[in-house]
């Protein structure tokens, strides 16, 4: 029987299920992975909504309004932290340890049929879910407008976002929570690092584009496409390759794509690269885009933190 209704669609996404194969063997880590799936599914009967498929290591779910989908992606983001927190304590693989999650909603019109979903909310949950670095749960204004004023407030704006395959643009909203831009620090350089003021700004530099963002102008995403708002038009850079968010009073840099983001700091040290992660900017430095910075051939932007004292925060380009 085909029936068309209005639904709330979910898409889940375990990251770093690869290297738990390669770590455990495929016997163990397929019991690791469907286990995992299985106690992400719960949340989402827990919550009314009902379960379309598993997709090896995430799955597909649709609920009747948008507040039990947001409430189910906020109860799967807690659900992994326990199983992985549960796991550390008892000395599981750090393979296990490093397992993410990415939640993506949108709304509208579907046509269901033969026990499967269909329709441009469907196709818009899917690619929106490329686009959720590590544990973010990412949905569309359609969502955004369902829910309670309180669950608003866990959320802020990413403004518009061009999807793969698809011409008009989606407003998408983040859901906050522990992957807050200091927490990102404390992961990548093992003590977030407190600025003695507030930076403004930040300075984007690549061939001849030299533009100058305040802080209230991000997110910002950097990429291939025409419509990024930083475009680096070089073959390995994604599309939509990198998001540069202000949260905490720190930038932060997400890596949203295949090849994946590289940043070396001017103050030295290894390049730090982002799979799918987040690290906070600071000082200066390069953010090489779909290849190491040791690599003369990649794309490599260059990044300075500033602070505009007295005069009036605003975007330059050159």
């Amino acid at each position: 029987m085909t029936r068309i209704a209005e639904r709330t669609v979910l898409f889940a996404d375990l990251r770093g299920s690869t290297s738990l194969y390669e770590r455990l063997g495929n016997a163990e880590a397929t019991s690791v992975v469907t286990h995992t799936v299985n106690a992400l599914g719960g949340s989402v009967t827990e919550c009314g909504g009902l379960v379309i498929k598993t997709l090896g290591d995430g799955l597909m779910a649709v609920f009747d309004t948008p507040a039990q989908g947001v409430e189910a992606a906020a109860r799967m983001q807690e659900t992994l932290e326990r199983l992985v927190q549960r796991g550390s304590e008892h000395g599981a693989s750090a393979g296990l340890r490093a397992l993410r999650l990415q939640v993506a909603l949108a709304r509208g019109e579907v046509v269901e049929m033969g026990g499967d979903c269909f329709g441009d909310a469907v196709n818009v949950a899917a690619r929106l879910l490329d686009h959720a670095g590590d544990n973010e749960t990412l949905i569309t204004e359609e969502v955004f407008g369902g829910i309670a004023a309180v669950d608003k407030a866990r959320f802020r704006s990413l403004d518009w976002m061009h999807l793969r395959g698809r011409a008009e643009p989606v407003h998408v909203h983040l859901l906050g929570g522990k992957r807050a831009a200091t927490d990102a620090a404390a992961t990548a350089f093992g003590a977030a690092l407190v600025p003695e003021s507030e930076p403004e700004g930040i300075r984007l530099s690549w061939q001849r584009t030299n533009r100058l963002i305040a802080s209230d102008r991000l997110p910002i995403v950097l990429g291939r496409s025409p419509q990024s708002a930083f475009c680096v038009d070089d073959s390995r850079v994604s599309r939509q390759h990198a998001r540069l968010d202000w949260q905490g009073g720190v930038f932060s840099l997400t890596d949203l794509s295949i090849n994946g983001t590289f940043v070396r700091f001017a103050s030295g040290g290894e390049v730090l690269s982002l799979k799918r992660g987040t690290c906070t900017l600071h000082g200066g430095g390069l953010i090489a885009l779909g290849g190491s910075p040791n690599d003369p051939s990649a794309a490599v932007v260059k990044f300075e933190i500033v602070r505009f004292g007295d005069t009036q925060p605003h975007v330059t380009e050159t």
